[in-house]
């Protein structure tokens, strides 16, 4: 037994269940297994995004692909590879353009002329990280004034009534929420109390910021948008992204996008995780617009490309694991109907995929080893009095709800979780 004195990913099991899907609308058809936590390092997090986890607000959810009427897929991009298109390099441009003004460009040109290399590199190659800071006060050559001062800011994913007031007007006229479904605790609960939290890591000596953030724009002194982060020790993990009524005309969807991919590069973070990417949801296919960019495979967890075979793929079948095909030519799992709810039922009996077996959990799983947390100590699971003849098998055995949490988590994490009960 040991008092808690460090930092520690805490998980509380939930378990397998449906809810409404906010997709398609189907009110019993998204299967998940949930848990709940008030705590989590950054390198934790990682490890559970790469294995199809993402978090909302406290609540950490895996979805069942297999099941699901609209499956969500973890996608990834490489930010030292990326290439933006025609229409996202347009979208910044444009952006820029509103920011600097037309006097200010004209004036500059005359005043700080490009070299003919400089001229040359920026009409033939799209530098992200320069675009993006093009704008930016800080970043601007005075004499004189650009048409409007943009600042970008990584701040504290604190609660303040000036981001509330975005996040209700976001919600209120992009989203169409009803006034009555949008609340301070909502948006308290939903983006400003993040399990995370904020430290720093020095990778090649150089710090990078750890744990949630809100990347705030502002013109002229005025909020317009927020990007909420988790940065962790591999990627950029976008969370949400809202933005003012007042520059939904500048693409903002794409120009939030391009900064943050931008910010994994800048900062040697590698990846920008968009979010789940839902192919049968029209709304929702965007994200795979953004080149080079890789789907976790749901059974290997493997990486596979996003590119246009995968997703003639996913458009002939909503479940789809590359893995499974090769090893299974002739499987058909996921076109079938939605499973009905049975909370009795073990995890280990359901068709979910990329979970370890029981077999495996119980021959490698190290169950007597899992660490427990009772008020402010540590326990281990062995040390409970009939441990041994628990079983494994049960849903509502205390052996049975970790042995299921762990084939969801998978070993590596379950070595370093702590479970809580309360």
């Amino acid at each position: 037994m040991q008092t808690l004195d460090k930092p520690v990913s805490l998980l509380s099991p939930i378990g397998y269940s449906n809810s409404s899907c906010g997709y398609c609308h189907n009110k019993s058809g998204s299967f998940s297994y949930y848990a709940s936590t008030t705590s989590l390092t950054p390198e934790f997090y990682q490890c559970l995004l790469n294995r199809g986890w993402r978090r909302s607000g406290s609540l950490l959810y895996k979805p069942d692909q297999r099941a699901s009427c609209c499956p969500q897929y973890t996608i990834r991009l490489d930010s030292e590879l990326f290439h933006a298109s025609k229409d996202q390099r347009q979208a910044l441009n444009r952006f820029n353009k509103h920011i600097l003004g037309d006097a200010y460009i004209k004036d500059t040109a005359s005043l700080y002329p490009r070299s003919r290399e400089q001229a040359k590199k920026r009409n033939t190659e799209f530098d992200l990280v320069e675009r993006v800071h093009e704008g930016e006060k800080g970043h601007l050559k005075t004499p004189p004034e650009p048409a409007h001062c943009l600042t970008v800011t990584l701040e504290p994913d604190n609660f303040t009534e000036e981001k509330y007031s975005l996040f209700e007007n976001y919600q209120r006229l992009v989203h169409h929420e009803p006034p009555h479904r949008i609340s301070r605790s909502g948006f308290k609960n939903f983006l400003c109390k993040s399990p995370l939290p904020r430290t720093a890591q020095t990778p090649d000596g150089r710090e990078c910021r750890l744990g949630s953030y809100h990347q705030c724009y502002r013109i002229d002194g005025k909020l317009v948008a927020i990007g909420v982060l988790d940065l962790l020790p591999q990627c950029v993990s976008a969370v949400y992204f809202m933005y003012h009524e007042s520059v939904h005309q500048y693409g903002f969807g794409k120009v939030g996008a391009l900064r943050e991919i931008a910010l994994a590069k800048e900062e040697g973070y590698k990846w920008w995780y968009a979010g789940f990417y839902i192919h049968n949801c029209i709304k929702m296919r965007y994200k795979g617009d953004y080149s080079p960019q890789y789907i976790l495979d749901p059974v290997s967890y493997n990486w596979d490309s996003l590119d246009e075979e995968m997703k003639k793929r996913l458009d002939s079948r909503k479940f789809v694991s590359l893995t499974l095909e090769q090893t299974d030519p002739d499987n058909d799992d996921g076109d079938e109907d939605s499973p009905v709810p049975d909370p009795e039922k073990p995890v280990f009996e359901r068709s979910m995929p990329g979970l370890l077996t029981k077999e495996l959990i119980i021959a490698e799983g190290d169950l007597d080893h899992i660490k427990i947390r009772l008020r402010n100590t540590e326990v281990e699971t062995g040390d409970f009095i009939g441990w041994e003849t628990w079983d494994v098998g049960s849903t509502t055995s205390i052996k049975g709800i970790i042995a299921e949490l762990v084939a969801v988590v998978g070993l590596e994490a379950a070595r370093e979780m702590v479970v809580s009960f309360s």
